[in-house]
């Protein structure tokens, strides 16, 4: 096995505002937004309707780690 890196994955994630995030990554055109929903929402005291609501990022993780 090479020590060679062969895949940097260039990804940048602002914070807009609380738990709302944009990230920009590789092989999607438009960025893809993280925030809080639901029991989330609720366990960190966001108030409903005060954010646009997305996936959270654990939501991502777990799906991706499930194909």
């Amino acid at each position: 096995m090479s020590d060679e890196v062969v895949y940097r994955s260039n990804v940048h994630i602002e914070r807009v505002r609380g738990p709302l995030r944009k990230a920009t990554i590789p092989g999607e055109t438009e960025p893809v937004w993280f925030s809080v929903h639901s029991e989330v929402a609720e366990h960190y005291g966001v108030e409903p309707g005060s954010l646009p609501v997305h996936a959270t990022t654990l939501d991502y993780v777990v799906s991706a780690a499930a194909g």
